[in-house]
């Protein structure tokens, strides 16, 4: 009777948990029998790895094998289990020494011809087995430059299963090169949103193209300071979609740890193509209005995924034409804007995704979308008022910044370009506005205004003396809610970031009071 163990990594939402793999061959009728809490395809992986063994030259041991999965109340879900039962069944065979896999984790499904096969999740199972102590990792060659973004482990890259034994029974090291990824318009590693734009014209966009809609370009600068929610309202051809798709381009460059976490999801979501490095630009996602909620938020059937709120972790999600967005699609967005994650429960586990990003809305006035630009509008004002009641108060009320913008003139828009600024040029005085708030919030647990507790704001970051007075005739009016409040005096903080001055006064308050009550533009 043999016994053999190797090591793998199973994903709960973006969280790892190292799993160990036991193979056992005794005495006994042929059969090979999988326990661990598999899912289908991980039960498949049995007529996989058999057929992956027999065509590598090694024959099917024909007595009883046992394969657990450890911990046996984890849920285990796709084909990455496939290589490392291979491995710890081969072990048991005496295929190789029994101490050869020690230290390692393996990560890879296997083809039926025995090649290894690339699997998502690589990044934040590699990060898992780091902090587990494995200081070795065999993946698929396509998986080696996404493994190799985590310091401090090595990374071995095979083509096939041969090449996994050869190494074990003390051959060369397996370290097969990958051709590195095409460089990318928009910068290096951008996927998914910003960079790709989600399949659509992936040429360099600038901010200075949104011409005629200078307060809406502030607007923009003032919610990329802070990390505020933007919602854009006016008629088609008046610029919101240009506005947001230029948004990323003016916010700064992902920092390391959060550039690995944004990494990370996007690696869970199967988003990251072969060789790409890590994601160091704020990724841009703009879903279609007849998106699930799933699909939004995240989900599935079986392995759960990270939704395109996720999808745009520390970036910008951009809801165009909202209000034909379901609305319990749209309501299902509260809870991440407020806690910054989102959290999908099913019968036997919870999965964690995080989820912190701009919220940019898009609207027209109205279904027929005919109110400016010498159309006749055919709606009636009850029409009007139940379009746009798809977006929920509560909702609205989570948007930071509200502007109305209007169609332009040939003859504006041609006046408009000589003041347009580059987003080059917008993106310094963001980043100036950011390291300002920074150093104000340092040895804190929050790095932009948007992210402030409403209770620290008053305790520790209170405007300067008499500047609420319009805020607080405004709360008498019932103007705004309380939550209202304090997202105005978080805008207020970014105004006040942005033109250098150390705490918002009646200025920036009137200001931050105008967007909010989408009375700019």
């Amino acid at each position: 009777m043999s016994l053999a163990r190797t090591y793998s990594v199973a994903l709960v939402g973006v969280e790892g948990h190292l799993v160990e793999v036991e193979a056992d061959i005794a005495d006994g009728l042929p059969a090979t029998i999988l326990v661990g809490l598999p899912d289908t395809a991980l039960r498949e992986a049995r007529d996989r790895i058999r057929a992956a063994i027999l065509n590598s030259g090694r024959d099917w041991p024909k007595r009883k094998i046992t394969i657990g999965l450890s911990p046996a109340n984890l849920p285990k879900r796709g084909s990455g289990f496939d290589l490392a039962i291979a491995i710890a069944l081969l072990a048991a065979d005496e295929a190789f020494p029994l101490t050869a896999p020690q230290g390692m984790i393996f990560l890879a499904e296997l083809g039926l011809d025995g090649r290894l096969r690339p699997v998502p999740g690589v990044l934040p199972a590699v990060v898992a087995a780091a902090s587990g102590g494995m200081t070795t990792v065999v993946v698929a060659v396509e998986n080696k430059a996404e493994a190799g973004l985590v310091p401090g482990v090595r990374v071995a890259a095979a083509e096939n299963l041969v090449q996994v034994m050869d190494w074990l029974r003390g051959g060369p090291f397996p370290h097969a090169e990958v051709s590195p990824a095409p460089p990318s318009p928009d910068g290096p590693g951008a996927v998914g949103g910003h960079g790709g734009q989600n399949g659509a014209d992936s040429r360099p966009r600038d901010l200075s193209e949104v011409l005629g809609q200078s307060e809406a370009r502030k607007a923009a600068e003032i919610c990329a300071a802070g990390g505020h929610n933007l919602s854009l309202l006016g008629p088609p051809g008046t610029g919101k979609t240009m506005l947001a798709e230029r948004l990323p381009t003016i916010l700064p460059d992902l920092r390391a740890p959060e550039a690995l976490e944004v990494t990370s999801i996007h690696s869970i979501a199967g988003q990251l193509p072969p060789g790409a490095g890590l994601i160091e630009r704020p990724p841009f996602c703009a879903p279609h209005h007849t998106a699930s909620m799933a699909a939004i938020v995240g989900g599935g059937s079986g392995l759960v995924r990270p939704g395109a709120a996720s999808l745009a972790h520390r970036g910008v999600l951009f809801l165009d034409e909202a209000p034909e967005f379901h609305r319990d699609v749209l309501d299902a967005l509260r809870q991440p804007l407020e806690a910054g994650e989102v959290t999908v429960a099913r019968a036997r586990m919870y999965a964690t995704f995080p989820a912190r990003f701009t919220l940019v809305l898009a609207a027209n006035p109205c279904p027929c979308a005919r109110s400016a630009g010498g159309g006749r509008c055919t709606c009636s004002p009850a029409t009007k008022i139940r379009y746009l009641g798809r977006l929920s108060g509560p909702l609205l009320d989570r948007v930071d910044v509200k502007v109305k913008l209007e169609a332009v003139s040939r003859r504006a828009m041609l006046y408009d370009r000589e003041f347009a600024e580059a987003s080059e040029i917008v993106a310094k005085r963001v980043a100036l506005a950011r390291d300002r708030s920074a150093c104000r919030l340092a040895g804190t647990p929050w790095r932009v205004n948007a992210e402030v507790p409403g209770a620290e704001l008053r305790r520790g970051f209170a405007p300067e003396p008499g500047a609420l007075r319009q805020l607080d005739r405004a709360m008498e009016k019932e103007q705004v809610t309380a939550r209202g409040v304090d997202k105005i005096i978080r805008v207020a903080w970014s105004v006040a970031d942005l033109e250098g001055r150390p705490r918002p006064g009646k200025d920036e308050i009137h200001t931050a009071l105008s967007l909010w009550l989408g009375m700019s533009g």
